[in-house]
């Protein structure tokens, strides 16, 4: 009975983390461990929904790519030849996803005045909301200035906390110590970009 209870409270994967938690569970998963696969969902969801967002899908239109790339991973869990390139494949699935013609934004339905004034609003004041969507233009205006390696960069970094440095890294093809400072650059640019919208207004 200790043997079980220890085995459930100490899965393969407990303390490892990055590339090796990913490899781990990837194994336990195809030995049909339910709880791995629900280890990998958990931690890496967060990537596959900020790559599916920054390919510029709306929220609803993410949440169904999202659920296409892990439904096509859990297909594919025999084929993958290496685990440990488990978030590579993830960020470039997703991206191809996204660029596919159900992935891409379709216009909203509009509204009546009438439907509009019946519906309850629990959404900010229209000056809150104005002065919020101006930020985010501005902010999307200059991250769409950027190249491609600094945007691809900043949306996998904001996962700090979920995704470690080096398994941006190994996503992106570049040394771990590097990633620090090109995202400082990346981000300094960012700042001179809106500094400079900032001026001209």
């Amino acid at each position: 009975m200790t043997d079980v209870q220890t085995a459930e409270v100490d899965p393969p994967w407990e303390g490892l983390t990055g590339p090796e938690l990913h490899a781990a569970c990837m194994q336990a998963a195809r030995a049909g461990d339910r709880s791995a696969l629900d280890r990998l969902v958990a931690d890496l969801t967060p990537l596959v929904w900020h790559v599916a967002r920054g390919n510029g899908l709306d929220r609803h239109t993410a949440e169904d790519v999202v659920q296409t790339v892990w439904l096509a991973l859990f297909s594919h869990l025999e084929g993958m030849k290496d685990p440990r390139a488990l978030a590579a494949w993830l960020i470039t699935t997703t991206r191809r996803e996204a660029q596919r013609p159900h992935g891409r934004k379709t216009p909203p339905v509009p509204l009546s005045d009438e439907l509009a004034e019946s519906m309850p609003s629990t959404q900010p004041a229209p000056e809150e909301e104005a002065i919020r969507a101006d930020r985010d233009r501005r902010l999307w205006q200059a991250f769409l200035q950027l190249n491609d390696r600094c945007q691809e960069l900043l949306r996998l970094t904001v996962l700090s906390g979920r995704a470690e440095y080096q398994l941006v890294a190994e996503a992106m093809h570049m040394p771990r110590g590097s990633v620090g400072p090109t995202r400082g650059r990346c981000l300094n640019t960012m700042r001179e970009l809106l500094a400079s919208e900032g001026g001209s207004r």
